[in-house]
């Protein structure tokens, strides 16, 4: 994620604070220049970081505090506070209403990924039973609606342009009247990348707003283009009235801080967030959330979002049953690899984790990671029946390990490599032989069963360390255990550990 490294020396410099005998105003002023200088090396607005911390220095008033009071809660409360303000301008953005056509126009700079989003905002309210449509009135870029045609094709998304038509206001007319009769309820409307300098392409961008009269109007902008973002964002506010804010690229390295200027230029929400160049790398964006994960402090909620989406409730008690009985096979281990997969950018996901960041998981890291899974996953197809279901890891025999190498394409020294895999997680999945499960999957009721010491033996000793140790783990478990945590959501444990899924 592009604004991890900012998040990490935020969040040290919070740490720094706490471990200080005394908070005084020195502290508190080191503590402040630290995050300001943080923001400015991202590229966030000179302005905007000043503004930040007079606001902090306002509330955090240390001598009107009595001496009861928790400055450290304080002060970091006052600091996401203001991070979230950065990001909200304090108003909703339109959301989408079935039963009628809604007009969504995109407009932003050449190169900002803005067709590829307008693709990925249709597959996401497709997949919620939404009938969306796709209309390129970019005529200025060559290949553009090559590009969309391509996009959209494969995603199953009806689409609308022309090879030989030149003006895009007629094309935007046309498409969206089109689209309208066959009853679609989501036409977003893609227009041709420009500068600021650009007047003619912003005059046409004025006119295809007139014909195609959009309920909302997206501005897509790339995340790594910095306090140019500000002056980029104006120009397009002054030309049509911008109702939310797409921020690709979020994937990538480059400095993140523009995509909080663009927000307070546009004086519109951040909608989504662009992850990755596949389809399905598109997430909704929440103000607190985003900020709690930039500051380390998790996303329990998106956490369990995410593990609704990859496993059903429906499939979660065969495999709890399992856990009881303190089998893994090789089958179940499958199984988890797909879950895993399916979860998303295991760096985002671990950001949802309090205690966790995206820094501890760099890209390089994560794509080997994801590569090694894979192989895995390719020498698994190999077995047979009877190998995966097997919780004797002794059945594997060489002549059984040569097949499988063999048959995947792996060689023999990768197939005992995944092996050894298989007994590592094996080992941490006996542990919780024994563990008292309710029937019907009663999550909460597990809760009760489980203690953090019981805990801290399951968990990797560096997982265990990054939490906090034994204390951290029992404050982490004390969250889980709320009405909206692990285990008293729909969830559950059981959904916070990948189970369910079965593999045919």
């Amino acid at each position: 994620m592009v604004l991890a490294e900012l998040g990490g020396r935020i969040s040290r410099a919070l740490q720094q604070m706490s471990n200080a005998t005394l908070i005084d105003e020195k502290v508190l002023a080191e503590c402040l220049n630290e995050i300001s200088r943080a923001l400015l090396q991202a590229d966030v607005q000179f302005k905007m970081v000043m503004n930040m911390q007079n606001n902090i220095k306002k509330i955090v008033n240390l001598d009107d505090l009595a001496a009861g009071h928790n400055k450290r809660k304080i002060i970091q409360q006052a600091v996401f506070n203001e991070l979230c303000n950065m990001l909200d301008p304090g108003k909703a953005a339109f959301v989408p209403k079935k039963g009628k056509p809604n007009v969504i126009m995109f407009v932003g700079l050449q190169g900002s990924g803005k067709t590829t989003t307008c693709t990925k905002y249709a597959y996401h309210y497709q997949k919620k039973g939404w009938k969306p449509a796709l209309v390129c009135a970019d005529t200025f870029r060559a290949g553009a609606f090559d590009q969309l045609k391509q996009n959209a094709t494969k995603a199953k998304i009806p689409f609308y342009g022309s090879y030989t038509e030149t003006d895009p206001v007629k094309i935007a007319q046309e498409g969206v009247d089109t689209f309208k009769k066959e009853n679609c309820d989501l036409i977003i409307v893609d227009t041709s990348g420009r500068h600021k300098q650009e007047a003619s392409l912003f005059e046409e961008m004025r006119q295809v707003a007139e014909v195609s009269n959009p309920d909302l109007v997206i501005f897509v902008m790339d995340s790594s283009i910095g306090q140019a973002a500000f002056d980029q964002a104006q120009a397009f506010k002054q030309s049509v009235a911008v109702g939310a804010v797409i921020v690709t690229k979020m994937d990538g390295h480059a400095k993140g801080g523009g995509a909080l200027s663009a927000v307070a230029a546009t004086k519109s929400p951040v909608i989504f967030i662009g992850t990755g160049e596949h389809i399905d790398e598109f997430e909704a964006f929440e103000t607190k959330p985003f900020v709690s994960r930039l500051l380390g402090m998790g996303d329990w909620s998106g956490f369990m979002d995410k593990i609704h989406e990859v496993v059903p409730m429906d499939q979660q008690p065969e495999l709890l049953q399992k856990l009881t009985e303190g089998n893994f096979t090789l089958r179940i281990m499958y199984e988890q690899f797909q879950n895993i997969q399916n979860m998303g950018p295991l760096s985002q996901v671990m950001s949802m984790i309090p205690g966790f960041s995206q820094e501890l998981m760099p890209k390089g890291r994560e794509n080997e990671s994801q590569a090694k899974i894979k192989k895995f996953m390719t020498m698994m197809d190999s077995m047979t029946n009877e190998e995966l279901d097997s919780s004797n890891p002794k059945l594997m025999t060489e002549t059984r390990v040569y097949r499988v190498a063999r048959g995947s394409g792996r060689t023999i020294r990768e197939v005992n490599e995944m092996l050894e895999e298989y007994k590592r997680l094996a080992k941490i999945w006996g542990k919780m032989k024994g563990l008292k499960i309710p029937k019907k999957g009663d999550m909460s009721a597990m809760s009760r069963n489980m203690n953090a010491q019981h805990m801290s033996k399951v968990l990797p000793p560096q997982m265990l360390k990054q939490i906090g140790g034994l204390g951290g783990l029992q404050t982490l478990m004390k969250q889980m255990g709320s009405k909206e945590g692990m285990f008293g959501g729909e969830g559950g444990m059981g959904g916070a550990m990948g189970f369910g899924g079965n593999r045919s």
